[in-house]
């Protein structure tokens, strides 16, 4: 399976489990805005967002409307995160905390392009050869700035960026580590992120994917396997035949 499809398979994943996680106490309490990235080598990745209505328009400007009793159309959503090279794929809905929230999927033809799509427009994405490396480098700007009003919110919400990087990581800037999977996290306070602080992520990766080195391996292990086979097959038929010659000439004799 390749890389792209396995991304499409965990995306799937995350927009289902998503509402659940969001509902439970031991869930994503905190976080109101998330940005998950399933990056290939190539630079082709499929994105994710899990962020409640408030913090959209709040830090991106959407359209929508703040008020959980209020009608989301989904239609409307799929729309705000459409752009050149960004397809979305999947748009769910969940509520928790009184707020109302929206978990996106979208397919990007080229993560260096994805500024081009407003919701994305905050950040410039760069992805470039550095000797034996890839480099990658995104830096969140400015917020939309726009004010919501009361929605609930205690002071302790945080906004989450999240890279699942493709092959081995030979340097990085997350202060949480790499996590579980080759996952790259950085966090920032809601409010930090609203007055516009700059978040920078970076990380150097190898242009060969673990998914690509593991099949070649097991390749290779399939073959050599094959071989050994193939060989032990053609020992143990040349042993038959000279048997055969030596019990010919046994009862030749």
């Amino acid at each position: 399976m390749s890389p792209r499809r396995l991304a499409q398979a965990a995306a799937l994943l995350f927009v289902l489990l998503a509402p659940a996680c969001a509902g439970s106490p031991l869930g994503r309490r905190l976080y109101e805005y998330e940005e998950e990235i399933y990056l290939a080598v190539d630079g082709t990745a499929t994105v994710n967002v899990n962020a409640s209505v408030p913090s959209l328009v709040a830090l991106r400007g959407a359209d929508l409307p703040v008020d959980p009793q209020a009608r989301l159309d989904r239609d409307q959503v799929r729309a705000f995160f459409s752009g050149p090279g960004a397809t979305v794929t999947r748009v769910s809905l969940s509520r928790r905390d009184g707020r109302r929230f929206v978990h996106v999927s979208i397919e990007v033809d080229d993560i260096r392009r994805l500024s081009k799509v407003p919701p994305f427009a905050w950040s410039s994405y760069r992805l470039d050869r550095r000797d034996d490396a890839l480099e990658f480098r995104q830096v969140v700007g400015a917020a939309a700035g726009r004010s919501v009003g009361d929605v609930g919110w205690s002071g302790d919400e945080a906004v989450r960026f999240r890279v699942h990087v493709p092959s081995e990581i030979p340097f990085h800037n997350s202060r949480s580590g790499v996590e579980r999977g080759n996952i790259l996290r950085w966090d920032q306070p809601l409010a930090e992120r609203a007055e516009g602080a700059p978040l920078e992520m970076e990380f150097q990766m190898q242009p060969e994917s673990i998914l690509y080195s593991t099949l070649l391996l097991f390749g290779g292990t399939i073959v050599a396997a094959g071989l050994a086979f193939a060989i032990a097959i053609w020992l143990l038929v040349r042993r038959g035949r000279r048997a055969d010659v030596i019990e010919r000439t046994v009862d030749g004799s």
